[in-house]
């Protein structure tokens, strides 16, 4: 190993991070490698990566590969730490075929990938508001999946139920199935029978149905008072809803200084133009990268106000009369949309000024 009086003094360090272990890599401002080491993902292990980095020498940058995921936990450390951490995408696919894989080529790939800083950005810190506004949509969410599967197998139970039993049921609205599958009282010494059985199956589904759409509802109620504090100036926009908001408030995290501007945001949205012209053909097209579930939100929100929003309305007549399709209005009413939101949340999140 070499000792740190024969390298420069600013060093970087780059981290592949896994479930159970994090592999961390030291290579100088050259991209001259130092040394690396395993450690464990635990309190003592985040505590013994920053001695082990810092003993190289004046740390530079740390980037970490998978700061949502594995790598959150140590990005918050060394950032309240005073590190610079950078998040760093995952090697290319050219470059592991080249190369290979293991733990410890990607963690200096990590590293050396701070030097030019293609693809380095600000990771978000999770560590105030908008990380529990995240933790009660994930709940939410995950929620009202379980609500869709067991409608959805309680419904096909009833397509291959017994006539008799499915005449009684398939026309009924989902408010009057609910209750009538819930009411039902299977003869438990005619386990046997089909239909006994299908009344036994129905009257759970229904249940379950029930105490997952209660337990969605009230994430949802609490998911609305958190963002009322947090975001009132994002909760307040037209056609953004407790999911949809939220969505947003995420994409831009606890630290909304790591977006200089609207049309970083934008393009985080995946809702900027970027050029796609060739010949002749001089056009461009939206990004199709960055935060999914924040476009989605933005499109459910646009076609929210293009059916109730009469100024959304009397653009959509506008831009069709001067021969735009459907698509091409949706687009640019998305990038409106992703202006108004990013103004709206700075506004939101902007840290609160010094006391003086």
């Amino acid at each position: 190993m070499t000792s740190p009086a024969d390298h420069s003094p600013a060093i970087y360090a780059g981290v592949d991070t896994h479930a159970e272990t994090h592999h961390v890599a030291v290579v100088n401002e050259h991209g001259k490698k130092i040394d690396d080491r395993e450690f464990r993902t635990t309190a003592a292990g985040y505590t013994a990566i920053d001695q082990w980095i810092t003993s190289f020498g004046c740390v530079a940058q740390i980037g970490i590969e998978g700061t949502g995921s594995y790598g959150a936990e140590l990005a918050r450390y060394l950032h309240a730490r005073g590190h610079n951490v950078a998040e760093v995408p995952r090697p290319n696919r050219r470059l592991r075929r080249a190369q290979g894989k293991t733990d410890t080529i990607d963690a200096y790939a990590a590293a050396r990938r701070l030097l030019d800083g293609s693809g380095v950005t600000a990771p978000k810190l999770r560590n105030g508001a908008v990380e529990a506004v995240r933790a009660l949509r994930v709940a939410r969410h995950n929620a009202v999946k379980a609500t869709t599967a067991a409608m959805n197998a309680l419904r096909g139970l009833i397509t291959t139920s017994p006539e008799s039993l499915r005449s009684q049921l398939r026309s009924l609205s989902r408010a009057k199935l609910m209750a009538t599958c819930a009411a039902f009282r299977p003869d438990p010494a005619r386990s046997t029978d089909p239909i006994q059985a299908t009344k036994l199956a129905l009257r759970s589904l229904a249940t379950q149905v029930h105490e997952l759409q209660c337990h969605a509802d009230q994430l949802k109620r609490h998911l609305q008072q958190l963002l009322e504090q947090v975001a009132p100036h994002t909760v307040g926009l037209f056609a953004l809803g407790p999911d949809t908001a939220a969505a947003l408030v995420i994409s831009i995290g606890d630290n909304p200084d790591r977006l200089t501007s609207e049309a970083t945001f934008a393009r985080l949205c995946g809702v900027a133009p970027i050029p796609a012209s060739s010949g002749k053909t001089v056009r461009h097209r939206l990004h199709r990268g960055g935060d999914r579930q924040a476009n989605q939100a933005l499109h459910v929100a646009v076609i929210v106000r293009m059916r109730y929003d009469q100024r959304t309305k009397d653009y959509v007549a506008r831009r069709t009369t001067d021969g735009k399709t459907k698509p091409e209005i949706i687009r640019c009413l998305k990038r409106y949309l992703a202006r108004e939101v990013f103004q709206a949340l700075r506004a939101d999140l902007r840290p609160p000024a010094p006391a003086t």
